[in-house]
């Protein structure tokens, strides 16, 4: 997952609303979103990754919610664990996001960016195994970690907030689809700015590109929102929007997932289009 905009608890008309793009080797055998069960039992819905078993972005029947994006750097290695996993052991752990950062061992990751989160009790953190100062910079010295309060969040391959283009371009259209769910109560109308801004093909100004350490070419193609790069057999694989919406006895979360056909220009419409539908009830008061 390479690009991700979320909105936690910050309106009333959407407590929980996230639009992500998932870039990765075409090649890569990837399972589209759906419900599947860890072998402890935990029932997830996301998409999986079928070469090493994780997900980059799950959300469970509970209310768990977990998003990854890798750092992008110039010389890419693999740590001795998959990243996705970092996903999955959120899912099963007991929610306590001390003991859960405590058990992860940064140096065992590439780079990365994991946003966990519990709806229900409102707690959400951002961790992170690369420095926000300096995270193209591939030396890992510690696990960065920060607590997230209500509000709207961006990340792409940099850390937390990165004010890169097409980051903030996501933010934007995000607050827009949360202003157009005040006074639209059709999906197809209020989600229309998310929709048209996870298909955007069109790069970052030269002046506004950021430095990663990369070929400059590459750069250019990696600015955009959705990537296409056919010459690296690379690029935008599906796109998703979250949405949490209130109802009498809690709320509804609505799934909707887009898997892009890469040999022809990226169109919601003719991508091929998943559902999945959860209910978080409100808990019980003591």
């Amino acid at each position: 997952m390479c690009l991700i905009a979320f909105a936690l608890h910050a309106d009333p008309s959407c407590a929980l609303l996230i639009a992500a793009n998932r870039d990765e080797f075409l090649e890569r055998p990837t399972a589209a979103l759906h419900r599947w069960t860890l072998p402890d039992g935990t029932e997830v819905v996301a998409g999986r990754d079928l070469r090493d078993g994780g997900t980059w972005l799950a959300l469970s029947p509970q209310g768990r919610v977990a998003m990854l994006t890798n750092v992008r750097q110039s010389l890419i290695g693999p740590g001795s664990r998959s990243r996705g996993e970092l996903v999955t052991r959120w899912m099963q752990s007991d929610g306590d996001e001390d003991r859960f950062a405590k058990a992860i061992d940064p140096a065992a990751y590439a780079g990365f960016n994991l946003v966990v989160g519990d709806f229900h009790r409102q707690r959400w953190s951002w961790l992170g195994n690369r420095d926000p100062e300096t995270p193209h910079d591939a030396r890992v010295t510690a696990l960065h970690r920060k607590a997230l309060e209500p509000g709207v969040y961006g990340l792409s391959n940099a850390s937390l907030d990165t004010p890169w283009p097409k980051t903030v371009q996501l933010k934007e259209a995000m607050n827009e689809s949360l202003a157009g769910l005040r006074k639209h109560a059709v999906a197809e109308d209020w989600m229309n700015p998310l929709k048209r801004t996870l298909i955007d093909t069109g790069p970052a100004q030269a002046s506004a590109l950021p430095h990663t350490g990369v070929p400059d070419d590459m750069e250019r193609a990696l600015s955009s929102p959705f990537v296409r790069m056919p010459g690296r057999a690379y690029g935008t694989r599906s796109s998703l929007v979250v949405s949490a919406l209130p109802n009498a006895t809690g709320w509804d979360v609505h799934m909707d997932e887009w898997t892009h056909d890469p040999t022809v220009t990226p169109c919601i419409d003719r991508a091929l289009h998943r559902q999945e539908t959860l209910h978080w009830w409100k808990p019980m008061r003591p």
